[in-house]
């Protein structure tokens, strides 16, 4: 009897020793920025946007000039911005193109102006020429409303270690609104995202510079808006990080009543939090300063400590 416990206690000793523990195994997992490098375990991050536009859907013209522009990243750092976003071209509902020298003269001397200032710079764009600009202008991260779609793209990005935001978008800003439908908007998009992961990929691209973006807004109903964030776990493919960004937009309006943008403030913290607590990693908004303080909140009742925050 002695015998056989003693060798019940040697094996299971042997089954333990040959499990890895969690130190053994677990390696910290992170998200290449150009010049910055995020944890995927660390605190979540706010992506503030930064419209030099006539004509966005939520802020069209208040930042459009340089000193406007650089004056509100400003501001949005001494907010606590982990991202600044800069987008020339808007991409509401029904927006016609810009012509690309008209892009690159409103994003350009703005990223040039920006690049030292201690925070990570996304360009908002999908023309290939655009992106080879502002990375060699200085930005870190490109965000692609079209998931690198357009010729050349792929190609524009491939090397170096910027960031890269792959966005779904059903159709084109012009007609993405006009009825879109789904038989399965979470599977539609999740099989989008995997097949630019695929293509991403192929070019040689590693999996630590890519995040996903359901695209919220693009080419969806507000159902279809609500469908992804409650699901967005589903869209967290091979464990990359997700961007959502659904901060002001015509889905919170719905909810609310039919409120402007102006007055959806409260909804995109409650929806920024709903994406967090869904395994968002980036939260792309314009209210920074109430977006931080929410952010740090969670993290810190997440982590059930005050200096987790």
């Amino acid at each position: 009897m002695h015998r056989l416990f003693l060798l019940r206690g040697i094996c299971r000793a042997r089954i333990e020793s040959s499990i890895p523990t969690l130190q053994q195994t677990s390696q910290t997992r992170y998200f290449q920025c150009g010049r910055f490098r995020f944890a995927l375990d660390q605190r979540p991050l706010v992506m503030g946007i930064l419209n030099v536009t006539p004509d966005s859907f939520s802020d069209g013209g208040q930042h459009a000039s340089r000193d406007a522009a650089l004056r509100h990243a400003g501001q949005m750092i001494a907010e606590g911005v982990d991202i600044i976003d800069i987008g020339g071209e808007s991409s509401r509902p029904g927006s016609a193109a810009l012509p690309l020298e008209d892009e690159l003269a409103r994003v350009i001397p703005v990223v040039e102006a920006l690049r030292d200032c201690g925070k990570p710079l996304s360009v908002d764009t999908y023309k290939p020429e655009v992106m080879r600009a502002a990375l060699a202008a200085g930005a870190d991260l490109i965000n692609d409303i079209w998931g690198f779609r357009m010729p050349g793209a792929v190609e524009a990005v491939a090397a170096g270690q910027a960031g890269l935001c792959v966005m779904h978008m059903q159709r084109d800003p012009q007609t993405m609104q006009e009825d879109p439908h789904y038989d399965d908007v979470v599977a539609e998009v999740a099989g989008f995202l995997a097949e630019r992961i695929a293509v991403l990929r192929a070019a040689g691209i590693d999996d630590a510079r890519i995040s996903l973006d359901p695209g919220f807004g693009f080419g969806k109903t507000p159902d279809h808006n609500l469908r992804l964030l409650g699901q967005l776990p589903r869209l967290a493919l091979e464990g990359l990080p997700v961007l959502a960004g659904i901060s002001r937009k015509s889905t919170l309006g719905a909810v609310l009543g039919g409120r402007p943008p102006q007055q959806r403030v409260a909804a995109s913290i409650a929806a920024a939090v709903c994406a967090l607590e869904r395994g968002a990693f980036i939260v792309r908004v314009h209210d920074v300063e109430q977006t931080v303080d929410a952010v740090k909140t969670w993290w810190a009742v997440r982590n059930e400590s005050v200096g987790a925050a």
